[in-house]
């Protein structure tokens, strides 16, 4: 008998509307009805692609004795984390406070009222059983006690997410900047990149900074970090070698297992790694990955209407019918042999089957040692000879796979997410010059102005089969942004930037803090959980504050906007305590800072052919540079008065200072180079 859930749009929400367990989505009147039972919350937050929600749910919430239990003692609410955020922040930070750590599958036990005062993540079957009898009981008996714990740890969650800043926060100096990768280093995996030991995410936010960094300070150290795990994380099986894209973590620390969920946050994000890499080090290995996570979007993850989904699920149905985590993604010998034939012994030796690549049950994930390059010579094949072998197998393997049950599909659109994927795929095209990428770039985000943005400019965060979910959150408005800035910096015309000054405008009127000098994760009018988060620390995805605080710089410098400036000063000057305590979990701040202790430079390209002068310019990698081109006359702060009609011209700035101009592109590189 189907629960409350079967009247939601989440796909996650959706495949819980059959169990025994009277789930109930996060809702006032799901509150309300507590409170008039008189009943504590269960609160039990995951994903669609979340393994271990999977197996807590054949495990428990199928189970009708499990069922009963839960449905005696509480009113149960099943969260979707990625259509509700700011649910997933406010309890995932009272389950570390109470456990020290966090993960998916996460669960609360809350009063009535939402305060908390019991957490953790996944429990066995018996167990679990046992957890909510004893909590159900104790609320009935020892209610006082309770209140009292729930009351002290609601403070406590008060108090990360109300941090009055102190007067007079002196700005990071490139002293603190150099500290703090100092520090950073020892926990540098050199030998297989990422960070030390297992398990291992990808954490683009950070390489895109190190990438800054190492360019700015001229660090070998670092660029051979770089340089290590940029090979490594697309040739162990993180990487999927057959159709392309990235898994969400690694199990190990060679990045050989996966953990087979496929997001598109990570591949989003990856695209624009792997381009502004490539634009520093030109390594054409880096164009192939770009190309691999391309294949995937258009391939898994792009909706008829040019929407992105959001992941594809760790679990699939195996040969034996039976669920499976990897199952879609990983071969045994015996299937591999009679699919290449006389190409196995190849293949084989290429992608390891063998006891290096052995997984579990008899199965393989494929993945590669070295580059393609050096394999080469080590089997004495022919390089051009060997890609050849391989793209025949990869194509038969493709073919074969195709025939097996896919993993599930989320097929929710996130806003945010999608503004991520805009901003990789229009670097992807910075790089690569390939058209592709924009094209597809500039397709999402007219979906996006079609469906996710309000007449009142009001973002939608989620979308589904014709749908659109609750306001936006902060992240949606600063990766929206971002993406606009981005666009903007590609030539795709001047209503890009205009509409991330009014968003930006929007952000300040609506979820701005002034007490605290950050923004809110929810709008003022929004919010109604105990308390409002401030997302501040970089993690899988750079914290929506800091990708703000980057947006105002930027916006500051091209409308001269003293305002914009000022608060980004202000909210790195808050900053610096933290990122110096823990350099790992700040990069996007960090990358902000060298804005203004390194040398930065506006140019302004204009006139005819400005556009595609300012993408030959944008081929290199150019830290701490801000290129705004345009081919009309504009009153933008820097590009006013700053318009030739039958010149083009190139002027190098600071703080909307600019040098006389220069009209070829050779001269432009040689004046940035000197002023750098």
């Amino acid at each position: 008998m189907a629960n409350e859930l079967h009247k939601e749009n989440s796909p996650y929400l959706l495949q819980h509307a059959n169990n025994p367990v009277h789930w109930k989505a996060w809702s006032q009147e799901t509150l309300s009805l507590a409170r008039s039972a008189n009943k504590p919350i269960l609160i039990s937050v995951g994903y669609a692609a979340c393994h271990w929600c999977h197996v807590m749910e054949a495990e428990s919430f199928e189970d009708p004795e499990v069922a009963g239990i839960m449905n005696r003692y509480f009113v149960n609410i099943k969260v979707d984390r990625e259509e509700r955020p700011d649910v997933d922040q406010l309890y995932m930070t009272a389950v570390q406070i109470m456990t020290g750590s966090g993960g998916w599958p996460m669960h609360v036990v809350a009063l009535p009222d939402g305060r908390p005062f019991w957490g953790g993540t996944y429990f066995k079957k018996e167990q679990w059983m046992a957890i909510l009898k004893q909590l159900g009981e104790l609320y009935k008996s020892d209610l006082p006690k309770i209140e009292e714990y729930a009351g002290k740890l609601t403070e406590g969650i008060s108090l990360i997410n109300t941090n009055p800043p102190s007067s007079q926060q002196p700005l990071p100096t490139l002293a603190d900047i150099r500290n703090a990768i100092a520090g950073w280093i020892p926990y540098m995996d050199m030998t297989h990149g990422g960070r030390k030991g297992a398990p291992k995410f990808m954490m683009p936010v950070n390489l895109n900074f190190l990438l800054k960094y190492s360019d700015l300070e001229k660090d070998s150290q670092v660029d051979t970090y770089l340089k290590n795990t940029l090979l490594k994380m697309p040739s162990g099986g993180l990487w999927d070698h057959l159709g392309g894209g990235f898994a969400r973590y690694s199990t190990d620390e060679k990045w050989h297992i996966p953990h087979f969920e496929m997001m598109l946050y990570d591949n989003a994000q990856l695209l624009k790694t792997y381009a502004l890499a490539y634009r520093k080090f030109r390594d054409p290995f880096y164009l192939e990955i770009m190309e691999g996570i391309f294949s995937f979007l258009i391939r898994d993850l792009l909706g008829e209407n040019g929407e992105f989904y959001s992941s594809l699920d760790a679990d699939s149905i195996n040969a034996k019918e039976q669920l499976q985590e990897g199952a879609y993604y990983t071969w045994t010998k015996e299937e591999l042999e009679d699919i290449l034939k006389e190409d196995f012994e190849v293949f084989s030796k290429v992608f390891n089957i063998n006891a290096k690549g052995y997984w579990e049950h008899g199965n393989y994930v494929l993945f590669r040692e070295d580059r393609l390059e050096n394999l080469s010579l080590a089997l004495e094949i022919p390089e051009p000879q060997l890609r050849e072998t391989l793209e025949s197998c990869r194509v038969k393997l493709l073919k074969q796979r195709s025939k097996r049950p896919r993993p599930s599909l989320d097929d929710k659109c996130i806003t945010s997410w999608n503004a991520l994927t805009i901003t990789g795929l229009t670097h992807a095209y910075l790089a690569s010059g390939e058209e592709k990428y924009l094209e597809l770039a500039l397709r999402n985000m007219k979906f996006l102005e079609e469906v996710m943005i309000r007449e009142d400019i009001q973002l939608s965060h989620t979308y589904r089969k014709g749908r659109t979910g609750d306001i936006g959150f902060l992240e949606d408005y600063a990766f929206l942004i971002e993406a606009c800035i981005t666009l903007f910096q590609a030539g795709c015309g001047h209503q890009y930037i205009l509409r991330a000054r009014y968003l930006c405008n929007h952000v300040l009127d609506n979820f701005f803090d002034e007490k605290q000098k950050m923004f809110l994760f929810s709008a003022h009018n929004d919010c109604a959980l105990i308390s409002n988060p401030v997302e501040k620390s970089d993690n899988v995805i750079p914290a929506s504050n800091s990708v703000m605080a980057k947006n105002l710089f930027t916006l500051g410098a091209i409308f001269g906007n003293e305002a914009y400036n000022t608060l980004a000063t202000q909210m790195l000057g808050q900053m610096r305590e933290d990122f110096m305590a823990y350099p790992y979990s700040h990069a996007n701040w960090l990358d902000l800072a060298l804005n203004y202790e390194m040398p930065f430079r506006e140019v302004a390209v204009t006139g005819p052919g400005a556009i595609a002068a300012s993408l030959r310019l944008q081929e290199r990698y150019l830290s701490n540079t801000l290129v705004i081109p345009s081919e009309t006359s504009s009153s933008i702060a820097i590009l006013k008065n700053r318009y030739n009609s039958d010149r083009l011209q190139f002027f190098i700035c600071k703080n909307q200072q600019c040098d006389l101009p220069v009209h070829t592109l050779e001269e432009c590189i040689k004046q940035l180079e000197a002023a750098t």
